[in-house]
């Protein structure tokens, strides 16, 4: 993609109404422009992040047998009433009537419509185990919404549901589910704690929560520093969840059970979350399957949610430094900028075009062959934060040399024009 083609409205001041770095550098790099309270839209560069987060998420949801549809943001209130949620759920919920004055909502989760699916097409214990998952806008009215999209109103969930003939089969569920969380966050390049939980207005009587360590982060984390030492090849489900974590509001220094020299204190940011929830929603909605023995038996639940759009705030919380973003090359929305300085030499042209040529059927690029100061093309492709920049200047060009700069360290060094592609090749590749 050509920078003078492409849509990144990029902003050098920083946005009075933006109180924390990833709604100010979201802002500033182009990513989101805000519609109203809570509520953005996802510009060019937004979009290509949130698409990389979540295909990842996909990818690992269907490595763990989880199967995709896609359900409604507007949901019926009926099965919300049957369930007992309609009132219980609060001011949070977007109440509306049709033109004939039927109750509806723009859905917060989907515990009661998956459930309606299910049980509309599953009666035999021989249809289970099924984990149905969806990635969809929901809304959310928060009392105060802020900090960008960490916390808007309308933002973007993989949420997943299991069914199972008893509990358990549905902790296997869960477990498999806790696994999939860990190597997902991995695989953004984030560092995830992993803590019991209350289960809330969802309900049941299991429930993790997911943290990832920022030092911009908005709770304080107690935990084993083994948490820190993940191995994603061998992922040990009931280790993990035996290790001590806790937030401040729950951590007792006096009963803490680990030594002092083991335990991390860190600030971190929730992203996901995970519920074992029994038959509170089968039993009132008529989720019933014929068990073995010809005994009709509520399905045991499971419901797992992760925040696509706030882990894009929560990323960049975890990755920036002064200049803006840092991202993770999993999830960057280009692999490697080319800078050419100089768009009016002939001879800096013709390099940067010949890489482009040969790197943009590869990898996604970036070429910057804007006509503007060289301070600003420098600034702006930091603020982006894309991994990789090759930087092509008139004098460097005469040598044969362009400057390679890691944007994770911000180290560069000059290389040969010839060695280019080998080079930027391996790097993405490992």
């Amino acid at each position: 993609m050509k920078f003078s083609n492409f849509f990144s409205p990029t902003l050098k001041n920083v946005p009075a109404e933006a109180e924390i770095i990833s709604h100010q550098l979201m802002i500033r790099s182009g990513m989101i422009k805000q519609s109203s309270a809570g509520i953005y839209s996802w510009l060019p560069l937004g979009l290509r992040v949130l698409k990389n987060i979540e295909n990842i998420v996909r990818d690992e949801q269907n490595k763990a047998g989880a199967v995709e549809l896609l359900m409604p943001t507007i949901q019926s209130a009926d099965l919300w009433i049957k369930s007992g949620r309609y009132n219980e759920y609060g001011k949070e919920m977007l109440r509306i009537k049709d033109r004939s004055g039927r109750e509806i909502l723009y859905g917060p989760t989907n515990e009661e419509l998956i459930t309606d699916i299910f049980q509309s097409y599953v009666n035999s214990y021989k249809d289970l185990p099924k984990n149905l998952y969806h990635i969809q806008w929901k809304f959310r009215d928060e009392v105060r919404p802020r900090f960008g999209v960490m916390r808007g109103r309308e933002f973007l969930m993989k949420d997943n549901y299991s069914f199972d003939l008893s509990e358990q089969d549905a902790i296997i569920s869960y477990n498999k589910m806790f696994e999939a969380y860990i190597k997902t966050f991995l695989r953004l390049g984030l560092i995830p704690i992993s803590l019991r939980a209350e289960t809330g207005p969802i309900g049941g009587s299991l429930s993790h929560e997911f943290q990832i360590l920022a030092k911009t982060g908005e709770s304080t984390l107690y935990y084993d520093k083994d948490l820190e030492q993940i191995d994603p090849t061998n992922i040990d489900t009931k280790k993990l969840q035996s290790y001590y974590a806790a937030v401040d509001d729950l951590h007792d220094q006096s009963k803490c059970p680990i030594e002092k020299n083991q335990l991390k204190i860190a600030k971190g940011i929730e992203v996901g979350h995970i519920f074992y929830f029994g038959t509170k929603y089968s039993e009132k909605l008529g989720a019933f399957v014929q068990n073995n023995k010809g005994e009709n038996v509520p399905v045991h639940m499971g419901s797992y949610g992760i925040g696509i759009s706030r882990l894009v705030g929560a990323i960049i919380e975890a990755s920036h430094d002064d200049k803006g973003i840092i991202w993770p090359l999993n999830i960057a929305p280009f692999k490697i900028s080319i800078i050419n300085l100089m768009i009016d030499d002939e001879n800096c042209k013709k390099v940067a075009d010949n890489f482009y040529n040969q790197l943009s059927s590869k990898f996604d690029i970036l070429y910057d062959d804007r006509d503007c100061s060289i301070g600003k093309k420098l600034s702006d492709n930091d603020l982006i934060g894309i991994p990789y920049q090759i930087i092509i200047g008139k004098r460097d060009v005469k040598d044969n040399l362009v400057e390679f700069k890691v944007r994770q360290t911000n180290e560069s060094k000059k290389i040969s024009i010839d060695e280019v592609i080998n080079i930027v090749s391996k790097k993405i590749n490992l």
